[in-house]
């Protein structure tokens, strides 16, 4: 299967293009799975139903975007092994966070009542609204080994450069969601259980298809498997260290994310539901920066395995072109296009006029987070998390300040500016560790 043929001492901007477009389309089809959800429910005429699938999506999305190292950190891994041309590192860099997927989704089954119960003691809302987040959460949970083995199939993907595959993987995972979730809500009638049933079917085929993929590629055979290889000690625990890090940094993010979802659902039904489209839009956003920085992964990867400094000061300058030039864009299509754009997700009058209140925050967003989010990329190609960790844990500090300070007199206009003051803050103390990264690229370049 054919890849991108990457320079060995640059990279051109069709080169570069020709890894960003894929992996962008395939990352903005992930957070589809909740929208999609949130935009079906939202033609039924209470909005206690978008309410009910915020929460259980919030609750998802917590459980398993704490294990989304497992995507980033396999993307890194594999993407320094593909440099270097290791085939039996290249299949170890999958095996190793797949073990722990598997047994993190099975953990989670297992643990399903004492998670739910947790996650409504942390969640003030109304009955009608916890009882269709709990029918949501009792159908999807089944789905946990599988959308955290998913999650290593497609880092496994985009870091051996095999976009494509990745891509079509995540466009079947949302079209099967689409059309299974319009037929079991709007046409059974089945409502929150519906979308809930929808993605279970989109997860669990997906990663079975993916894993079949995986077998069939030539260069992922199993007859260069060794389990002292996979079971290495020292790539064990760099590889439990780097997730460690990107663990804790997720943390500090759905820490932000559910604590804003709690307190504006402390607002009313109809704030909740007017703010959960709203970051609805924000996953969006920041899902569309993942195909630059998916590319930067997979370059500044290779730049470490190739022992290629030019490579990666070429992909750093190509990424900051291309992410300020894609922020204007965002911002000017989600002004000229922002009523429309609202009809998408629900058709209530009121939560729309509400989403238009404080949809300006929203503008805000792609300018103070994308070189935050592509210098993200950069750090986890060349598996560097503790910066990472430290950015997010200064940035969480800062959320809570600006809350604090401002929640009590402008409500949900001081959740919002916290909101952005922490997505800035993710850019600014990332930035700060740049020279870092040089550094260690140099070295690296130069005992080569």
């Amino acid at each position: 299967m054919r890849k991108p043929a990457l320079d060995q001492t640059s990279i051109t901007t069709k080169q570069y293009l020709f890894l960003v477009i894929p992996i962008t389309l395939s990352a903005v089809t992930t957070p589809l799975l909740g929208a999609v959800d949130t935009a079906v429910v939202g033609r039924m005429p209470d909005p206690t139903y978008i309410g009910g699938v915020a929460i259980g999506t919030l609750i998802f999305n917590t459980i398993y975007w704490l294990l989304g190292f497992l995507k980033v950190g396999t993307s890194g891994f594999t993407a320094q092994a593909s440099g270097m041309k290791q085939s039996k590192e290249l299949i170890a860099a999958f095996v190793r966070p797949a073990l722990l997927a598997v047994c993190f989704g099975l953990l989670f089954i297992i643990l399903q009542i004492p998670i739910e119960k947790s996650a409504f003691l942390l969640i003030e809302t109304t009955p009608s609204v916890k009882q269709l987040a709990s029918d949501y959460f009792s159908i999807r949970i089944w789905g946990a080994p599988f959308a955290l083995l998913n999650y290593c199939v497609l880092g496994w993907l985009i870091g051996s450069a095999r976009v494509k595959l990745s891509l079509a993987l995540q466009l079947y995972m949302n079209i099967s969601n689409i059309f299974l979730s319009v037929f079991l809500v709007l046409g059974l009638n089945l409502g929150v259980k519906g979308v809930a049933f929808a993605t279970l079917f989109a997860e669990v085929s997906t990663v079975i298809i993916g894993l079949i993929v995986l077998n069939k590629l030539a260069v992922f055979s199993f007859e260069n498997w060794r389990t002292n290889a996979v079971l290495q000690r020292e790539k064990f625990v760099s590889m439990l260290k780097m997730n460690r890090d990107l663990f804790i940094r997720t943390l500090c993010l759905l820490s932000m994310l559910g604590f804003f979802t709690a307190k504006g659902s402390e607002l009313g039904v109809e704030i909740l539901a007017a703010n959960a489209i709203l970051i609805q839009i924000h996953y969006l956003l920041a899902y569309m920066y993942d195909g630059l920085a998916g590319a930067n992964s997979i370059l500044t990867g290779r730049a470490l395995g190739q022992s290629n400094y030019e490579l990666f000061k070429r992909t750093k300058a190509l990424s900051f072109i291309w992410g300020l030039g894609l922020s204007v864009m965002m911002v000017i299509l989600l002004f000229v296009f922002k009523e429309p754009f609202l009809a998408l997700f629900t058709t209530i009058d009121s939560v729309k006029d509400l989403a238009l209140t404080y949809y300006f925050w929203i503008l805000l967003y792609p300018l103070v987070t994308f070189w935050g989010l592509l210098l993200y990329g950069m750090f986890t190609g060349a598996t560097e998390g503790a910066p990472i960790r430290n950015s997010m844990i200064v940035s969480l500090i800062l959320f809570f300040v600006v809350y604090a300070l401002t929640f009590p007199s402008w409500q949900n206009h001081g959740l919002w500016l916290a909101f952005i003051v922490f997505s800035f803050g993710r850019t600014i103390f990332l930035w700060a560790y740049i020279s870092r990264l040089h550094t260690k690229i140099a070295q690296v370049c130069k005992a080569a």
